[in-house]
């Protein structure tokens, strides 16, 4: 770490936080804790428990629902395995389910919960049940597992549809255990929700209660996401009672190499000089990059470095999806048991599986939430002794807010983790799922819509019989194959890889195809680059070939949005500002090629595709033409501002968020729906908000009120534009930090974007509009 400090004094280092180890807080074992139990804990060398566990193992026995919020590493998997071994050690009938967003933290749960039953001596069948379980052992795992460890994926498409072979769980389930709750938002957790009102119907038709208890990484609203999801009342246990050890926390910020331009040094070679530095050492390292590729590209290079000698074992291995199984169990115990000096990740590794304890941590990139962050950084330290985590900058206005702006990881987070369950899309899905699993009785309720309505509806179409207040499935097909847990399905389309014979290699879902698989697009799956050869649209097929090349594309997409309903509206001096229901109409008129790490723009292509269409959800703020005035800003510079405006808040609105950048969609246009504005190749271009005709100028337009919106790039939303709504002001002081931050003269890709594609004077007019903005409270 001493030779760091030069670059502290250069500023390349923006902030270097130093935590003190903090004691632990113990307290004695529970009284009612059977016997064997207590065996099994001291056998391991633990002699008490941390006071948050134990105060997780009293709100259980007492049949509250809970989520317990610690941070990385506080043993907070004792707060649910003690007391469901303790009901089941007394109760022999009953039976625990547990979920895991992935396959692998289920397997490395797995092998915890086994150590611990064999230590108390007694039998109690713990099995996984995924897609990787093999069909013999599925009847057995059925009916003689006590607990069943599993993803909501399988609980949706294997086990709930399939209810009768699982009588044996299902009539004597107790608990169910939800780990990385944080996890489950947005669309994913949206379609959660249902799987969840799914189980608890089936379990009624049982006669089973269940008990929740969920796990969660740090975020602004566990308490309300986790009542959401289960749609019951929970408590909250988030007073962490574990020791935590003396860790340095490190901000960088590669220096400028273009000052006038923003161009920044590569990310991606600063985190792999800091990792070389930690391995050089000895010190036990882990690094995260953001993607597959840089995984793969990453590890070559440290490789070079550290295992050119093939004839010594290797000191460095990878760790992404893709890698099997098997491989991927060998890289966890090889971390644990020190055979290994570093890992290149994604955020696979970012979850609560078992690693042991690492010394250093690095992030090329910032891993787009606060509370992955903070997973992330908790890699490193997890037990004892003196740890390092740095956090490498790329440029980017998320990464750059976060490296200039340290102090937003020392307070509570802000994110929040948001859902909508009855998205009506989403729902209808999972009413099909549950028909299909049980007829729906008149009466029944199934999320906040009117059920009979959608129930009649589904009857009209031939999927339900309706007869005597009963409502049968009747369709041949089986529903919870065509609801996917992780999206919103619609069309999707194939991938094949034609230097393969064709053969399928991925799917692209509808919304997305046109600005990853149009003609000339690079498409990269798995680590690997393709150039697509031509899209069969009518076909919903792409045909591809392998590429190797050093950029990647992005398509130019410009979006019309009419409001169809203000849901609430607050007026304030400076703008009026709103949120509601809107139509979106989305264009695709080119792409544009951009150079790795650099984000140099190194040209344009055409896109030929039909418009799209979106039903959603926006938040969005007008400034009329009267306070434009003020600013001495003509029609013409006032859209530019707002669009540098608009790129920042994209951004912003992410981190507040704590949702994917492609989960929202920003438009610059006016608030009565006639143009909208978009940044072409050939400059600044103003469009039908219908899509349709040429381009129109807002110069001839009688009132001129420029508006930006930011819309839940789903059918029917999730709940993001009313959450914007209401930080609406904290979102303009954010962003104003951010471009205020930035030391281009111009604009680039930290701040209103790269100066090549907004203008020279837009960042200028953007700072200016931002401070009008913000001042009015």
């Amino acid at each position: 770490l001493e030779s760091f400090k030069s670059l502290k004094k250069s500023g390349e280092i923006t902030a270097w936080v130093q935590t003190a180890a903090q004691p632990g807080h113990f307290t004695d074992f529970p009284e009612n804790l059977a016997a064997s139990l207590k065996s099994a804990l001291l056998k391991r060398g633990i002699r008490q428990l941390y006071t948050h566990q134990f105060e997780a193992y009293d709100l259980v026995k007492k049949g509250k629902h809970l989520v317990v919020v610690t941070p990385t590493a506080s043993g907070k998997t004792l707060c649910y395995n003690l007391p469901v071994l303790n009901d089941l050690i007394e109760k022999p009938q009953l039976r625990a389910l547990y979920l895991f967003p992935t396959k692998a933290l289920a397997q490395d749960q797995m092998a915890e919960l086994r150590r611990m039953v064999e230590a108390t001596g007694h039998r109690i069948g713990v099995h996984t049940y995924d897609g990787d379980t093999p069909a013999d052992m599925r009847p057995k795992i059925r009916r003689e597992a006590r607990i069943v460890l599993t993803n909501p994926d399988m609980l949706h498409s294997g086990i709930l549809p399939h209810h009768p072979k699982w009588i044996e769980l299902l009539q004597n389930l107790k608990y169910v255990i939800v780990d990385e709750l944080h996890t489950y938002r947005g669309i994913f957790g949206s379609h959660v929700c249902n799987v969840f009102r799914r189980l608890m119907r089936v379990a009624h038709f049982y006669h089973s209660e269940i008990q929740f208890v969920c796990a969660s990484a740090t975020i602004a609203n566990p308490q309300e996401l986790a009542e959401k999801l289960l749609e019951k009342k929970v408590q909250v246990v988030d007073q962490n009672g574990a020791p935590q050890s003396k860790k340095d926390l490190i901000f960088y910020n590669p220096p400028l190499t273009n000052p006038e331009l923003g161009l920044r040094r590569s990310a991606f070679s600063a985190a792999r000089r800091f990792a070389e530095q930690f391995l050089k050492h000895e010190v036990q390292t882990l690094v995260f990059a953001t993607s597959r590729v840089n995984v793969e590209v990453l590890l070559r290079y440290l490789k070079n470095a550290f295992d050119s000698d093939f004839r010594r074992p290797e000191k460095i291995r990878g760790y992404r999806g893709g890698y099997l199984p098997r491989a991927r169990r060998e890289i966890e115990r090889q971390l644990r048991d020190k055979e290994i000096l570093g890992v290149v990740s994604t955020n696979a590794l970012e979850l609560g599986i078992d690693i042991g304890s690492l010394d250093a941590c690095v992030m090329a990139g910032y891993p787009g939430s606060v509370a992955s962050t903070w997973q992330q950084i908790g890699r490193a330290g997890r037990r004892k002794g003196r740890s390092v985590a740095v956090l490498v900058g790329r440029n980017l206005p998320l990464d750059q807010f976060i490296v200039l702006h340290p102090e937003y990881f020392l307070g509570r987070s802000p994110e929040h983790g948001l859902i909508q369950p009855d998205n009506l899309q989403i729902l209808v899905g999972h009413i099909k799922c549950a028909a299909f699993e049980l007829p729906f009785q008149k009466g029944e309720h199934f999320g906040s819509e009117n059920l009979e309505e959608i129930l009649d509806f589904l009857a009209e179409q031939g999927i339900l019989y309706h007869q005597a207040g009963v409502w049968n499935w009747t369709d041949e097909a089986y529903p919870a194959d065509s609801v996917s847990l992780r999206n919103i399905p619609e069309e999707n389309f194939v991938v094949f890889n034609a230097n393969q014979g064709n053969e399928a290699i991925a799917e692209v879902d509808f919304d997305s195809a046109p600005e990853l698989i149009h003609e000339d697009a690079v498409y990269m799956c798995q680590g690997r680059q393709y150039h697509v050869e031509k899209l069969d649209y009518p076909g919903r097929k792409a045909y591809v070939r392998d590429v190797n090349v050093d950029y990647y594309t992005q398509a130019i997409t410009y979006s019309g949005l009419r409001v169809l309903r203000c849901e609430d509206q607050k007026t304030l001096q400076s703008a009026i500002v709103e949120h509601g229901e809107v139509h979106l109409v989305k264009r695709f008129p080119g792409f544009k090629k951009i150079k790795f790490y650099t984000s140099e723009n190194l040209g344009y292509g055409k896109i030929h595709l039909p418009v799209h269409e979106l039903h959603t959800m926006a938040y969005w703020f007008a400034v009329p033409e009267t306070n434009l005035l003020e600013l001495s800003l003509t029609r013409n510079e006032a859209v530019q501002g707002f669009l540098g405006v608009s790129y920042a808040i994209h951004h912003i609105a992410t981190l507040i968020l704590m949702c994917d950048i492609q989960d929202l969609g920003r438009s610059v246009g006016d608030r009565s729906t006639r143009w909208f504005a978009l940044n072409s190749p050939e400059g600044l271009g103003f469009y039908s908000a219908t899509g349709e005709g040429g381009e129109i100028h807002p110069d001839l337009c009688e009132s001129f009120d420029p508006t930006i919106f930011i819309y839940d790039n789903c059918p029917g939303g999730v709940g993001f534009s009313e959450k914007l709504f209401e930080c609406h002001h904290q979102l303009l002081e954010q962003t104003l930090a951010l471009v205020q931050a930035c030391r281009c003269k111009q604009g680039c890709p930290s701040c209103v974007g790269p100066v090549d594609e907004v203008g020279r004077r837009t960042k200028g007019i953007s700072r200016e509009m931002l401070r009008f903005l913000a001042a009015d409270k």
